[in-house]
């Protein structure tokens, strides 16, 4: 069974339309209920259809040592790296907790209010980017980049989850923050662009408005940390804010995310919807509309905290809606592949994080390469006892050889060999190493 779905994934990835689905793909995050994988529709999610994102909640975590076997099992079923985010903001917004196996955390406002004090920030931020590197988490949407402009604003300020109502103070907590989980090859997300602080409603629950309580110092943060040269992801909010945007709210508008933070403030990451099921989306827009408005607004990625639609997959209605919209016209696939590439160019940063050639398990016979993924270009490690017969060739998911490498006389130790890529369609191959009578293969990932 394995291998059909494989074979069906490496042949629609020869047709541009098999092609263009796999890039759509890539463009969503999806929740999923349990603590392990044992339903289909995540499983075909991850397997076939490619999604290039899941995000865990509290509901899928129950102890340190699940934890990592539920990251273990979603890493290895993914058909291509996979970006595994999780809320770890500190105090209330935080999912790996006391309640499962972890401790109690400060909040945003303790750090940046009460204590203000950059040890203390990396203290806290390094206890927690240490946790998910040993849950094998890769993405925190955190930290909050938002000014706390109003104490009581019910999605921010009563959760205490801004750092300071100073611009300049929330810019050094977060500068502080996402450093140290830098420091464990961690990418953060500031949240909630253009500034979620002054808002008097809560967008989890319906249409939030901050034309009037909202001010450009609110940006400070974030155009001082991508001044900075931050890149990794930034979260559009489902913020109403006339002066920027008299039609649509920030998550839907190109004015906003296009216009400002791209183009005006130079942002060259990742961009991200905020829950796609929120209250302010969901309420105002149909579903295929809030897919195309949101793509075309300018994010890299949306958010979905389920992975089921009327029972069915998601991703596969996700997809099928934004394949709809540019058949008619109303998006380019020069959008998607926009998308595409950062997120791809994004990933490719993943590979040094969870496959190391240091972390190759010792053995007479060794058969690795790296990068992986790789686009066009990677590099095939062999190790081999004694000196003989080598054989290294390169075969597709239906069994078909694609590529020899070498088939030859070599002498033993470490040996490199360049398989370059630029003919062949992006997709799953597999090298295989034959010497003696001992046979090793190795699944590779090209993207492109």
């Amino acid at each position: 069974m394995k291998k059909f779905l494989l074979a069906l994934l490496f042949a629609q990835s020869l047709h541009p339309q098999a092609d263009l689905y796999h890039k759509i793909s890539q463009m969503i995050m999806v929740g999923f209920s349990g603590k392990t994988l044992t339903d289909t529709v995540i499983i075909n999610d991850l397997q076939i259809r490619g999604v290039g994102s899941v995000i865990l909640f509290g509901g899928n975590i129950e102890s340190p040592t699940q934890l990592n076997q539920l990251t273990t099992q979603l890493h290895n079923l993914s058909s291509t790296p996979l970006f595994i985010a999780i809320d770890q903001e500190g105090g209330r917004i935080a999912r790996l907790r006391e309640t499962n196996g972890y401790s109690a955390t400060y909040t945003a406002f303790q750090i940046g209010t009460i204590f203000n004090d950059e040890s203390i920030n990396r203290s806290w931020a390094s206890l927690m980017a240490g946790w998910l590197k040993d849950a094998k988490i890769n993405l925190n949407l955190a930290p909050v980049a938002d000014v706390n402009v109003n104490p009581e604003s019910p999605a921010i300020g009563y959760l205490d989850r801004s750092f300071s109502g100073i611009p300049d103070t929330v810019y050094n907590h977060c500068n502080w923050f996402i450093d140290e989980f830098h420091n464990k090859n961690i990418f953060n997300c500031l949240k909630h662009f253009p500034g979620h602080g002054s808002a008097t409603t809560d967008s989890h629950l319906g249409f939030t408005d901050i034309t009037n309580t909202w001010s450009d110092s609110e940006l400070v943060p974030y155009k001082k940390l991508i001044q900075n040269g931050y890149d990794d992801f930034i979260m559009s909010g489902h913020l109403f804010n006339a002066q920027i945007d008299s039609v649509y709210p920030a998550s839907l508008s190109y004015k906003t995310l296009t216009e400002l933070l791209r183009d005006s403030l130079g942002f060259s990451g990742l961009i991200i919807t905020d829950g796609m099921f929120m209250g302010a989306i969901s309420n105002n827009y149909p579903f295929h509309q809030a897919v195309e408005l949101a793509i075309n607004a300018g994010n890299d990625i949306l958010l979905y905290t389920t992975n089921k639609l009327s029972g069915k997959s998601l991703v596969d209605s996700v997809v099928g809606i934004v394949m709809n919209k540019i058949s008619e016209g109303k998006i380019t696939e020069q959008r998607i592949n926009e998308s595409y590439n950062r997120i791809i160019q994004k990933k490719q940063e993943l590979t040094g994080v969870y496959q190391q050639l240091s972390e190759i398990v010792p053995n007479d016979f060794q058969l690795s390469n790296y990068p992986n993924p790789f686009n066009s270009q990677t590099n095939i490690f062999v190790k081999i006892p004694t000196d003989g017969n080598l054989s290294v060739r390169i075969y597709n998911v239906v069994g078909e050889e694609v590529a020899e490498i070498i088939n030859d006389f070599v002498t033993r130790g470490i040996h490199k060999f360049n398989f370059n890529a630029d003919g062949f369609a992006s997709g799953i191959y597999f090298i295989k190493m034959k010497f003696q009578n001992k046979i090793l293969t190795h699944k590779i990932v090209l993207l492109k």
